[in-house]
Parts: structure tokens; C-alpha cells; sequence
């Protein structure tokens, strides 16, 4: 049976075994689309100002105070303490914003602050009590309560007093008195007040 010369020209143009395989196609590189290149940008810019944000909570909600400020800590010289003494005036460091109180059972630093109604009150040493100008309330040199509308006894600061023999001596969780004789170092902590007892 005769061949066609189409049927040769297939023949012709079609592969054989021993024909070379075909290249494999070249691979691309992977090119970032716009879409995901500013998908990027957005969360870096977001990841950035999280962070930012973060800081400045931790750095307003951990404030850092120096010693000498108050909120901070209060080096005093055993020195400048009144007399120890049930009828003592106290004295009043302005800076740290407490009162300095030695009695006979010792050292105390007591808030300024009155505990009715916020007011500052004053030692009267005609009547050797502190007494609030504003609504009358009345106060022991011990911070303890005697009469008027405040609440509670004064707020007291967490004090540690160091002694010349090096041993220490830190006040109570209810704001109790730290003796003071044979003192060293007096600490007043005035980022720790500690409530005053409740009357009544």
C-alpha cells in the first residue's frame, strides 16, 4: 500500500524514543504583589505603635521616684526627730508631705493628709494635738483618732529604721511605731502608706 506524502510529513514530524526531551520550563522568582507589600507595611506600622503604646502605659504605671521626692524614699538623720515623748510636737517635713512623730513607743511618719475629707491639718501646741481646720477633727501626736468626722486614725508611710548596731527594724502591717533609740538611718517610704485604724 503507497504512502501519501501527508502521511510522511506526520511520520516525519512526529517524536521518537530516542528523540531529546523538551527543556522543563524555567522557574520564576516569587514577586511580592502591591496588595501584599502594603499588608506589610500595615502590620509593621501596627505592631510599632503597640509597642509604643505599651511603653508609655508601663512607663505612667510604674513611675520611678527619686529618693528626696515624694512617692520616694526619705533618708533622715536620727537628728532632726522631736523629743520622744507623749506630748512631743511633731514636726513636719514638707518635702515628703508627713509629720515626724516620736512617742514614747517610737517613730512614726504620718500623712499630712486629714483622713475626712483630704484636708492638711496643723499641730496646736497650746492643746498638743493635731487638729484639722476644716471640720474639726482631732488627732493624737501618735496619729491616733480622738474626735471629729473623720473616719479613722491618720495614715501612716512604711518606715525602717537601722540601728548602730546594723540590725533593722521595719513598721507593721498596721502602721504601728518602729523604736527609735539607738537609731542609725531612718527610712520613710512615702510610696507605702499604710491606712490608719478605723474608729467607732
Amino acid at each position: 500500500m503507497a504512502t501519501t506524502t501527508a502521511q510522511r510529513g506526520k511520520a516525519a514530524a512526529a517524536p521518537t524514543k530516542d528523540a531529546a526531551p523538551s527543556a522543563a520550563p524555567s522557574t520564576q522568582e516569587k514577586t511580592v504583589t502591591r496588595r501584599e507589600f502594603l499588608n506589610y507595611i500595615w502590620g509593621a506600622s501596627l505592631a510599632l505603635f503597640l509597642a509604643e503604646t505599651g511603653g508609655a502605659v508601663v512607663w505612667f504605671a510604674l513611675p520611678r521616684f527619686r529618693a528626696g521626692e515624694f512617692g520616694g524614699l526619705f533618708n533622715l538623720n536620727p537628728d532632726v526627730l522631736p523629743k520622744a515623748s507623749a506630748t512631743a510636737a511633731p514636726i513636719l517635713l514638707g518635702a515628703g508631705k508627713f509629720w515626724m512623730s516620736n512617742t514614747d513607743q517610737g517613730f512614726r511618719a504620718l500623712s499630712q493628709v486629714c483622713t475626712h475629707l483630704g484636708c492638711l491639718f496643723k499641730w496646736v501646741d497650746t492643746n498638743h494635738r493635731f487638729e484639722c481646720p476644716c471640720h474639726g477633727s482631732k488627732f493624737q501626736n501618735s496619729g491616733t483618732y480622738i474626735e471629729g468626722p473623720a473616719p479613722r486614725s491618720l495614715d501612716r508611710f512604711a518606715v525602717t529604721i537601722t540601728y548602730a548596731d546594723g540590725s533593722t527594724k521595719t513598721t507593721d502591717v498596721d502602721g504601728g511605731p518602729v523604736p527609735s533609740a539607738n537609731a542609725k538611718v531612718i527610712s520613710v517610704d512615702t510610696g507605702k502608706k499604710i491606712q490608719g485604724k478605723t474608729h467607732g
